[in-house]
């Protein structure tokens, strides 16, 4: 009997990093999943395990969501090549979904919080949430 390939509608996904604080701290209304634009050190960095989402934070800033204070380590074996552990990096998201972030987070009391880091048929996504702080 032969093994049967995986089927392509499952996506092979590893989690890399959790926000554990986000869903203590705060109740959350929704999530989206988004690309992020990184540097080839990131990527490595993060492929050995080296991301933190403590304390970081999402924003909307002329029509682009920008994700803050997330340190990613350096990659242990880089070269002359280096980048800032905690540069505000530009997450990929489509219009609709941007314009919807916009009018929610105008709304008081709303804010954009990642709550993970993960692998996804090899590409790197974050779930960010759009979430109220708990009194």
């Amino acid at each position: 009997m032969a093994k049967q390939a995986q089927s392509s509608a499952q996506p092979d996904i590893q989690s890399i990093a959790r926000n554990k604080r986000a869903r203590h701290d705060y109740h959350i209304l929704e999530t989206f999943e988004a690309g992020i634009a990184l540097l080839g050190t990131e990527v490595k960095g993060i492929r050995e395990g080296r991301a933190n989402l403590r304390d970081s934070y999402a924003r909307v800033d002329n029509g682009e969501v920008w994700l803050f204070n997330v340190h990613i380590n350096p990659y242990s074996h880089r070269g002359y090549v280096d980048h800032d552990p905690k540069r505000k990096r530009r997450l990929l998201l489509h219009k609709y979904e941007i314009r919807k972030l916009i009018g929610k987070t105008v709304e008081k009391g709303l804010t954009l919080v990642p709550t993970r880091m993960y692998f996804k048929n090899g590409k790197i996504k974050v779930a960010i949430a759009l979430a109220r702080g708990k009194d």
